[in-house]
């Protein structure tokens, strides 16, 4: 079954640049090898943009007159990355994609009653592999100042400030989603991103880094020995001591540190994809055959399916059957009883000519008063089931 999800990521002011760009398709060339340019065009905006992110985040914190001090380490923004996988996209089709999306705008802007005002853009993508939505929003909180007034301030740390943030983040999103109609599991509360082994070689750079380890030189270079300067006087052999070799060793002695601890970081990084190769290799053949087994079963349960749905028409059509007899019986039936009332009746009638009765319904009264049985075949029925009841007690 797919999954309900959702993930954030922070920026400081440095960061809004590439995003924008990234987020916004202003890049001549993509890395990422997953773009389709030519489905760039089926890209739509739930929140435009006319700005950078830069400039529409000053715009912004000016207009609504936003508190918070803001440094150069401060996140300033924070971007949510809203999607499923593509089967679920494939299997509700275009219009309730577009709806997924829109529940989702929805959501962002009540969640911790943040306002529509504070997102800074919200993009639908559909030339990557799998539709999302990157929305990008000031972090605002409502709060008071120091004389009680009711202010919105720039904070990210206390929007976040919840220890298992992520994890009500996740619980509020699935129950958003779940309760707006689209039928999806709760999404994985780590903040973990899982990356393949190739990723993870990119991000790191970690070819380089492999060849970099081997050109570290973790042994100290010799330092020339102060008994070399024999010839020299007393007061210059001092100062060459003091004021060359030992700066130099001590920053050799500090290099050949981080040298050491570079290399233990590296060799760490080494070994970490050595290992994630290793798995990716033994993990394949238990994929596929994962993948066969799960063919198999998709086979069986359409086979149970189709012989499911062949027996419920047989049943259907079994009872159809049995149901039309049945009511064929009864208007049957029904006629015989109206058939046997109307005879009654003009018996009643014939009776009273015969006997110069002057009213037959009468003579009708006394006889059902005598004999304790009713003309009308209901009503006899319900007197006998009364009678029934009266002799059970």
């Amino acid at each position: 079954m797919s999954y309900a999800i959702i993930r954030n990521a922070k920026y400081k002011r440095e960061n809004l640049k590439g995003i924008y760009r990234h987020n916004e398709r202003k890049n001549k060339n993509y890395s990422n090898k997953n773009i389709n340019e030519e489905l760039s065009y089926f890209n739509y905006s739930l929140k435009g943009c006319t700005h950078s992110y830069e400039k529409e985040f000053d715009l912004l914190k000016e207009k609504y007159n936003l508190k918070g001090q803001i440094k150069t380490v401060s996140n300033i923004a924070c971007e949510y990355i809203i999607t499923s996988d593509k089967d679920f996209f494939d299997n509700i089709g275009e219009k309730e994609t577009k709806r997924y999306f829109e529940t989702a705008y929805k959501f962002v802007c009540e969640y911790k009653d943040l306002g529509e005002q504070y997102i800074l853009s919200a993009k639908v993508h559909m030339d990557e592999e799998s539709p999302h939505m990157h929305l990008v929003f000031i972090p605002v909180i409502h709060t008071n100042d120091k004389k009680g007034n009711n202010i919105d301030k720039i904070a990210c740390s206390e929007f976040w400030k919840e220890k298992d943030s992520y994890r009500q983040l996740q619980d509020a999103f699935y129950n958003y989603i779940v309760s707006n109609n689209f039928d999806l599991q709760r999404g994985n509360p780590s903040e973990r991103v899982h990356l393949s082994v190739k990723d993870y070689k990119n991000i790191t750079n970690f070819e380089e880094n492999k060849t970099l380890l081997k050109d570290i030189k973790i042994e100290l270079p010799e330092v020339p020995s102060i008994s070399n300067f024999r010839w020299t006087i007393k007061n210059r052999d001092e100062k060459i001591q003091e004021q060359i070799i030992k700066p130099k060793d001590k920053t050799i002695k500090e290099l050949q540190k981080q040298n050491a601890l570079l290399a233990i970081a590296l060799n760490k990084q080494i070994k970490t994809v050595d290992k994630a190769i290793k798995y990716e290799k033994q993990i394949k053949p238990i994929l596929d055959e994962n993948t066969e087994l799960k063919e198999k079963c998709e086979s069986i349960e359409n086979n149970y399916s189709v012989k499911l749905k062949e027996e419920t028409k047989k049943i259907e059509a079994k009872y159809e059957n049995e149901i039309y007899h049945l009511e064929s019986e009864n208007n049957y039936l029904r006629n015989i009883i109206n058939t046997l009332k109307q005879t009654l009746k003009k018996v009643f009638i014939w009776i009273s000519h015969k006997l110069s009765v002057s009213e037959d319904d009468e003579l009708i009264r006394k006889f059902e008063l005598d004999t304790d049985t009713y003309i009308d075949a209901e009503k006899q029925i319900e007197h006998e089931e009364e009678f029934k009841d009266l002799e059970m007690y």
